[in-house]
């Protein structure tokens, strides 16, 4: 192992955190993977397999615990928000010393309550572009022909991200680390929300959510701009839709892909953030409210 390698635990190993503990591992680091013993038992048995048509397809060798019992450089953790309360019980703060927890999770919120519970100084939120499902455990597929992660934290020593973002890059993904951590969550959320609601609501792939549903599609990232502006955030609707269009048509959003199997929705965490943060801005979101209303009713 090289000399500057990290000791990295990665707390729910599925799509996202299967494969960023893969690459991690084939680039040469100690991953330790967080899950239930099920998952645990596989992992320790087969690895990670990944299948990416941008990284290639290996198996790369991890170690799997239910709990962190020894302290890591970072805990990256890529669990659904729907289960996040009872998934930090395997990250016990004292387990983690001086470590930076790494949140690759959806929304806006969670900063703040992960800071509650953790030292605020080593909360280095992270976003993530990418698509990548666990479909079997150990077993992830890289669909997107992209990877790219945006490192940030509001108080953390920049030195301190610096470790990290170099293993990522060097593992594959595009990695920055950003200083403006409002403008980072914003970011994401401003293109997540309209692609996960409308997909997730109209059971389509993307392709035929921008060409079927586009008017909807444009009044939702229009509102989801505006209340990202209120909140000192980023805003380019074109740049959005432009993105959108760029995407492989039968892309699918996670929150689809977790209705499809039936598991509970990121609902809250998405579409209930942006109504929250609309309503304490002033910000007029109609179509929002009502996509929200539809997902709740559908899936209650």
């Amino acid at each position: 192992m090289a000399n500057d390698a990290l000791t990295v635990a990665v707390l729910g190993p599925g799509g996202i955190g299967g494969l960023l503990a893969g690459l991690l591992a084939r680039a040469g680091h100690r991953v330790i993977c967080l899950a239930g013993e099920d998952t645990v038992q596989v992992l320790r048995r087969d690895g990670i397999r990944v299948r990416s048509g941008r990284f290639g397809d290996f198996t790369a060798r991890v170690e799997a615990d239910t709990v962190l019992r020894e302290p890591v450089a970072a805990c990256l953790v890529a669990v659904k928000h729907t289960a996040l309360e009872a998934a930090l019980d395997r990250v016990p703060p004292s387990a983690l010393g001086d470590g930076l927890l790494v949140p690759f999770l959806n929304g806006v919120e969670h900063p703040a309550a992960l800071r509650a519970r953790y030292r605020p100084d080593l909360v280095a939120p992270a976003v993530i572009r990418v698509e990548s499902t666990r479909v079997a455990p150990g077993v992830i597929e890289h669909g997107s022909p992209f990877a790219e992660i945006d490192l940030t934290g509001e108080g953390v020593d920049r030195k301190r991200l610096d470790a990290p973002a170099l293993a990522l890059e060097a593992a594959g993904p595009v990695t920055r680390v950003l200083d403006d951590e409002t403008g980072a969550l914003w970011a994401k959320m401003s293109f997540l929300a309209p692609f996960a609601l409308l997909t997730t609501l109209h059971a389509l792939p993307l392709g035929e959510v921008r060409t079927r549903h586009r008017e909807e599609l444009t009044a939702l990232v229009e509102e989801t701009a505006a209340v990202s502006r209120a909140c000192g955030g980023p805003t380019d609707p074109a740049r959005a839709m432009a993105r959108y269009d760029a995407f492989p048509p039968q892309t699918k959003s996670s929150m689809q892909r977790d209705a499809e199997a039936g598991r509970p929705l990121e609902l809250d965490a998405i579409g209930g953030a942006l109504l929250r943060a609309a309503d304490r801005h002033g910000v007029s979101v109609p179509v929002t409210a009502r996509v929200v209303r539809e997902l709740a009713r559908q899936h209650a």
